[in-house]
């Protein structure tokens, strides 16, 4: 198995990171009640007992209230800071009466964004910063300023992006002293073309991988953490309803139920372990709020996923043998 890349920046950090998007209530205004905090509570600390220490944030996220929901962890026991990896995302903006929805990384709302998102959680600094989609209006030069002004100040101590291919991430880094350690991508067995740009080369079915080919490549080589979002397909092969999908979704949801009984694990630890055994060392972001599932996902980091088990289930999720 190869190293695993976020150890070069952040030695500490677990290999799942726990999405805290279900934190904080419905997405809308209305305040948080008793019910979320009891809710963040209990999530976090069983992500902390299954050995996650890295959480994953957005500004966005139940608009705003995912952080706030954390924040009440945080005051309930401030030591538990200095343990914890905090990762928080800006840049996607909300349509209002007089705009429309758009992406924001110019150097002001970036700027705007961080402080707020430490005032909702309600610490002095960032583990890691990501801007969240790519914007078309962006300007790297003016990032890197807003960039080393964080830093500098001690608000964000790294940065990375979010759905970004690697000529934007070449661009930006062309341009911005820190390293970007990290690219959040939606990355899993149900949607492995990332696989299949490397596999499909030069072949007419390339072109509807709908994956940037190289990327993971480049990721690798330069060091650029792979996170996956979305990596679970919503319980699509580990408890799901699977009769009305297509064979290749119930082949492949019957093959992670038969791996699970023969590894002695969850289904969610096979799910996520085909992930993992990949050279990139990709790195999870479960979303669940449910303990048991959460702790089901911590079972991935004890399976070592023979090279065997890693095909069957990729050509089972693809739906056809390799070419």
């Amino acid at each position: 198995m190869s190293r695993f890349p976020l150890q070069i920046h952040i030695p500490k950090a677990s290999r799942l990171v726990y999405g805290c998007m279900g934190l904080g209530g419905d997405w809308n205004s209305n305040p948080i009640t008793d019910q979320d905090y009891t809710l963040a509570h209990k999530a976090v600390n069983t992500a902390l007992e299954s050995g996650i220490n890295f959480f994953d944030h957005a500004d966005i996220y139940t608009m705003g209230k995912a952080e706030q929901a954390f924040s009440s962890v945080l005051k309930a026991e401030p030591r538990l800071r200095q343990d914890l990896i905090i990762q928080s995302k800006c840049g996607i903006r909300f349509a209002d009466e007089n705009n429309p929805g758009r992406y924001d990384l110019s150097p002001q709302w970036i700027e705007f964004s961080v402080n707020e998102i430490l005032e909702r959680l309600g610490t002095e600094y960032l583990d890691i910063l990501l801007l969240h989609r790519p914007d078309p209006l962006m300007e790297p030069e003016l990032i890197a300023e807003a960039f080393t002004r964080l830093y500098d100040s001690g608000k964000v101590r790294h940065f990375g992006v979010s759905n970004m291919n690697q000529h934007q991430i070449a661009y930006l880094h062309s341009c911005i002293e820190q390293p970007l350690i990290t690219n959040q991508l939606p990355l899993s067995l149900g949607r492995c073309d990332f696989v299949d740009d490397g596999v499909l080369v030069a072949m007419n079915e390339s072109a509807g991988t709908g994956f940037t080919p190289g990327l993971v490549d480049y990721c690798r080589r330069h060091s650029v953490q792979l996170q996956a979002w979305g990596c679970l397909d919503q319980g699509l092969f580990t408890g799901k309803d699977v009769s009305n999908e297509s064979e290749s979704v119930k082949a492949t949801a019957s093959l992670v139920a038969q791996m699970a009984e023969e590894y002695q694990t969850s289904k969610e630890g096979i799910v996520l372990a085909w992930l993992m055994r990949h050279p990139a060392s990709i790195q999870p972001v479960i979303g669940t709020t449910h303990e048991d599932r959460i702790r089901a996902c911590s079972q991935a980091v004890d399976i070592n996923m023979s090279r065997e088990d890693w095909y069957k289930l990729y050509i089972a999720s693809r739906g056809q043998p390799l070419p």
